[in-house]
Parts: structure tokens; sequence; C-alpha cells
């Protein structure tokens, strides 16, 4: 019974999370031209780890149906940022504002263990208008 014990105990509790939120329809516009999302796209942000140490962190956008026909999102950027458990935002890890139009905008960001309890959220930012957030809360 005793190993058996050892073997279902792990040493350190891993924690990951996967969560998404609808894209909703947006319009914007892009050198003169009138661009528009349609409804149909995902923003999915994924962390894997444990405790306060975020081994893989993602997020990112997927299309369907009509969605992924359409012009995609142009000058995007993705953010992560994290707040305390007063919700008190202490680390912004900005992204790159990417000038091409993309239907799949992504990207990751560098495993790191946070100071704080709190949580992680992924921003996704179109011409410079945030449009859709996704959060996970880190506890213990």
């Amino acid at each position: 019974m005793a190993s058996a014990l050892v073997f279902t105990s792990p040493a350190s509790a891993q924690a990951n999370a996967v969560g998404s939120s609808p894209v909703h329809t947006f319009e914007y516009s892009v050198g003169g031209m009138v661009m528009k999302v349609p409804t149909g796209c995902m923003f999915t942000h994924i962390i894997r780890g444990g405790g306060r140490r975020i081994s893989y962190q993602n997020a990112g956008v997927d299309c369907g149906f009509v969605a992924a026909l359409s012009s995609g999102f142009c000058n995007w950027r993705i953010d992560f940022v994290y707040a305390d458990t007063d919700n008190r935002t202490y680390r912004t890890a900005r992204g790159r504002t990417h000038n091409e139009c993309r239907i799949d905008p992504m990207r990751g960001n560098s495993p790191q263990t946070l100071p704080r309890y709190g949580k992680a959220c992924a921003h996704l930012y179109v011409n410079g208008v945030r449009r859709v957030s996704q959060c996970h809360h880190i506890t213990k």
C-alpha cells in the first residue's frame, strides 16, 4: 500500500488551464478600407504549470465558417497581463504589433514564476483597440 501512495502522489501539483472566449463581430478601418470580423472566431488562452510557475503559455484565434474566409485581423497584438488577488495589475508582457493581416494571430510567452497569486490574462488588440480577453485564476 505504501508504494502505491508513492507512485500516485505527485512531487508538485500541476495545474493546466484552457479557456476560450468568442470574438464578437466588429468593424475597423485600415488605410481607408473598412474591415469586418464576422461571428465565428474564438480566442483561446492556454496555461501549463503548477502553483505560481508557468511552464507554457499561448494565446491565439481560431476561426470557422464564414469568419475563416474574412481578411482577418490587421495591426494586431496579444498581451499577457498578470494581476494579484486584489485585481491590481503588476506585470504586462506586451506583444509586438503585427502590421500584416492574419486570420489566425497567435503568440506564446516565456516560462516564468509569478511573484503573486491572482490571475493571468491574454488580451487581443486589433488596430490598437482591445477586442477580446481570456483569463485564468492562479491559486494555491
